[in-house]
């Protein structure tokens, strides 16, 4: 799935430097050969326990190459279907906004609130309610002062809200999912491949 995701970003001429942060541990990554992605391509072995503790290491092993005003994106290696167009999108309209921004959908279903024995609680309206997705872009010195300073978040943008800052949402569509289920992984390869077949 990262091979997917990593042909888009590493294809963008607008992103300078990819970087991939895996486990200590991982040795799955060395069985590939990714030379062909160029020399953009850069491993980092700092992962963490959480996404957030990852995406923290990440900065903190490159803050010797990068400025504080540098946008960072990052990107859930379990989205593999992440396009040209939505990445173009994420990077015209966020580059010149003063927090940054991340891709989202609007939510398009009813929401249940449920308590412990699994019974509806409530009814969430779902007006102005949109769901997250990956790449998330802000600049260097923020995210990491967000991550840095706050507690273990879901998402980057999260953490920058907790600052009391109010991200950009950049529409995007249901194409840029994450496989977190074994039936996504069956839609993800659909995708993947009407796109390729366009």
């Amino acid at each position: 799935m990262i091979r997917h995701a990593l042909d888009t970003l590493c294809g963008s001429p607008r992103i300078s430097k990819v970087f991939v942060v895996l486990s200590a541990q991982d040795r799955a990554w060395d069985r590939f050969d990714w030379s062909d992605l160029g020399t953009r391509l850069s491993v980092l072995r700092c992962g963490g326990v959480k996404r957030a503790d990852s995406v923290l290491n990440g900065l903190e092993a490159i803050a010797g190459e990068v400025g504080r005003d540098d946008w960072m994106l990052v990107h859930d290696a379990a989205r593999p279907c992440l396009t040209m167009g939505q990445l173009e999108a994420l990077l015209d309209q966020v580059s010149e906004d003063e927090v940054g921004g991340i891709l989202a959908v609007p939510v398009a279903d009813t929401l249940k609130r449920c308590g412990a024995d699994r019974r509806i609680d409530t009814t969430v309206p779902r007006e102005h309610l949109w769901q997250a997705q990956t790449p998330q872009m802000f600049r260097y010195g923020l995210l990491r002062e967000a991550l840095v300073n706050g507690e273990s978040f879901t998402d980057e943008a999260a953490a920058v809200e907790a600052m009391g800052h109010r991200p950009l949402l950049v529409a995007s569509d249901s194409g840029n999912l994450k496989v977190t289920y074994p039936a996504d992984l069956l839609l993800a390869e659909r995708i993947l491949q009407e796109g390729k077949a366009a």
